[in-house]
């Protein structure tokens, strides 16, 4: 995995210059540390930061084609590089590197955008024609990698990373309040805005053109389900083998590297479903890493321990206290570069930290199972409360909401039926399944300030998802996943808690139910086959039953989760806290209201026990203090680079055109 950097002239700005692309390159050093390549020209400069994980020895970057026209810099990676290698080299392209970095580009010599449709990995591509002048970036489907651009000065700036589009000319970090009650909401912004005024994201799916001072944004894949009548169903065994292969290849594929790859193991059925795929299909040796919590509440290290005693492999444990994660959250937040809603992002850092420390840069991960094969308590309790709307007297419905909650006795109980029973009839909402969530997180903007309040008022907008023309015609189950893909998944799991989390360590994480023909595949399921009865996950179930003990395959799910305000409020409490949630630290930043806090504050100091949606609250209150503070306020800086750095040069125009040395 690596990071890329660049500046374009959108019509007469001067261009960027070494000086300039090596202190946005030394931002995102912690993306690619291995190496670095600066590409320039009278109209462009593009940057890379290599984390080798192919072609160890010549792979650097920037990459051409044969006769210099084209120029890549890449973050990411495609799986089938070798079968595409194959095609491109019938078609009489040369390479000159084993990397899929040479692939990529020789695969858009060939196909233009369309070779996005034949890429099967995770990735954030730029490539410079030098032809005629434009400017090609794009991102994979799902978003598992990211990118973000500015206009400013005359030029279109972007990166991996806010902070490195920061590191442009004449980008400022502007915070939106908008985005602010985004995060408030949906536990994230929705693509393509960011915290940070006129700072946009790439969104998943996308490319764009730069050319002539204008940008052309196109959309290359969408995630789509059935339209109206369900397709007649095949026998379960058929649907069974086809994902079984399906997962078996995408592990496979998601092996290759030339540096050891390593996975993930959380206890539970996805990732125990990935690496147990790996020891039964492969002769690889594997090296599994989990997280263990102090806190008995979100401990599931016995089920680890399970599985990896099943499977033989080497288990590394982190062991995550509320100290370790209070104090690495402000870390965490300069990585996240956005205001979170939970602390569950820290552990994944410490994760990573120690994936790191074991020399590993490639893990496995099952992130994703969830949202493509219906895991989640959301999708259980929208279908029973869709169930419960048709007869909403009914008193035996809603007992449902015992089997999805055995540990919480008397479900039935008048507070539980007012929770799931608001808007139960409205079950034509598009945002049927999700509205109970967005309602109960909304309640912690109670702590915003009068400022806030005014900015975000009146439209609202920028509180409406959004919804693909054929959405209406999807079962309700197939809407839910929808929304939960598209913006939990993508906008905060794969970001905040993931891509960010992992290379805030220089590690790779790989993603096999994110395999496009995965996701494609589990969308045309159906529903009976992901949420069968209240059985999640129906599917996945069953076939992994091959491989699993039945301790996991048939665990109900448990969710991720972190503690947090034991984490900022604990017997060795973070300096810092005290700091950002001062009645002068509110004010200045001018996001809260001080007297809210501090009631809030003296809450927690007194020892009296918080609700779910004040943890929330806090954690976002406390990040988004953070953030403030190291991008605006005072902002964090980081070293360029310079003589010790292993950097390629290459110069073109400005100067005599040949490749030189780092001075």
């Amino acid at each position: 995995m690596c990071g890329i950097v660049g500046v374009c002239d959108l019509g007469g700005a001067r261009p960027a210059d070494e000086r300039t692309l090596r202190a946005m390159l030394g931002t995102i050093r912690h993306r690619g540390p291995d190496e670095f390549g600066i590409y320039l020209d009278d109209h462009v400069a593009l940057g890379h930061a290599r984390l080798s994980i192919l072609d160890l020895s010549t792979g650097q970057q920037p990459i051409a084609n044969e006769d210099e026209s084209l120029w890549i810099v890449f973050n990411g990676e495609v799986f089938n590089h070798p079968e595409l290698r194959l095609e491109l080299e019938s078609r009489g392209h040369r390479f000159t590197t084993a990397t899929d970095t040479e692939v990529v580009l020789h695969a858009f010599e060939e196909y233009g955008p369309g070779c996005l449709s034949r890429f099967n990995g995770q990735f954030v591509i730029a490539i410079w024609d030098t032809r005629d002048g434009s400017l090609f970036l794009a991102r994979d489907r799902l978003g598992v990698r990211p990118l973000f651009y500015a206009e400013a000065d005359g030029a279109l700036v972007f990166g991996s990373e806010v902070k490195a589009v920061l590191a442009g000319p004449g980008v400022t970090a502007a915070p939106d309040p908008v985005a602010l009650d985004q995060v408030f909401t949906f536990w994230s912004t929705l693509s393509p805005r960011t915290f940070f005024r006129g700072i946009t994201e790439l969104p998943p799916g996308h490319f764009m053109l730069v050319k002539e001072g204008r940008s052309k944004l196109e959309r290359y894949w969408e995630l789509a389900f059935p339209e109206g009548s369900p397709v007649p169903r095949r026998p379960t065994r058929e649907y069974a083998g086809e994902l079984r292969d399906l997962l078996i290849d995408a592990t496979r594929i998601r092996l290759r590297a030339d540096v050891p790859v390593g996975a993930y193991l959380s206890g539970g059925l996805d990732s125990s479903t990935v690496t147990a795929i790996v020891r039964s299909q492969t002769s690889n040796p594997l090296e599994t890493f989990s997280i263990a919590f102090t806190d008995g509440d979100y401990d599931e290290s016995d089920f680890q321990l399970t599985m990896a005693e099943a499977l033989g492999t080497e288990h590394h444990v982190v062991r995550a206290t509320y100290e370790d994660i209070g104090a690495v959250f402000p870390e965490v937040v300069w990585h996240a570069e956005t205001p979170v809603m939970r602390t569950a992002p820290a552990p994944m850092f410490l994760l990573s930290g120690l994936v790191r420390d074991n020399h590993f840069k490639v893990v496995l991960s099952g992130e994703a199972a969830d949202e493509i094969l219906a895991g989640y308590d959301i999708f259980r309790e929208a279908k029973i409360r869709r169930f419960w709307a048709e007869q909403p007297e009914s008193t035996c419905r809603p007992a449902l909401f015992d089997r999805i909650y055995p540990w919480k006795p008397g479900s039935t109980s008048d507070y539980v039926k007012a929770f799931f029973g608001l808007g139960l009839t409205d079950t034509e909402s598009r945002d049927y399944s999700h509205a109970l969530r967005w309602r109960t997180t909304a309640r912690a903007k109670r702590f915003f300030s009068e400022d806030v309040r005014r900015a975000t008022a009146g439209d609202d907008g920028h509180l409406t998802p959004f919804y693909p023309d054929a959405f209406d015609s999807w079962d309700p189950l197939h809407q839910a996943q929808y929304l939960e893909t598209t913006i939990l998944l993508t906008q905060y799991l794969l970001s905040s808690q993931g891509d960010r989390m992992a290379m805030g360590h220089s590690v790779e994480g790989r993603f096999p139910f994110l395999d496009h023909r995965v996701v494609e595949f589990a969308a045309q399921l159906p529903p009976s086959l992901k949420l069968n009865g209240l059985t999640e996950k129906y599917l996945l179930k069953e076939i992994s039953r091959e491989w699993l003990p039945p301790a996991i395959s048939d665990r109900p799910k448990q969710p991720y989760r972190a503690p947090v305000h034991r984490a900022f409020f604990n017997d060795s409490p973070p300096e810092y806290v005290e700091d950002l949630l001062s009645e002068a630290a509110l004010r200045e930043s001018g996001y809260f209201n001080p007297n809210a806090v501090g009631q809030l504050v003296a809450k927690l100091k007194r020892g009296l026990p918080l609700g779910e949606t004040d943890d929330m609250a806090l954690a976002g209150i406390v990040s988004t203090q953070l953030v403030h503070r190291q991008f605006v306020s005072s902002p964090r800086t980081s070293p360029p680079l310079d003589e010790r750095d292993d950097v390629k040069v290459v110069a073109r125009g400005r100067s005599s055109g040949r490749e030189r040395p780092c001075p």
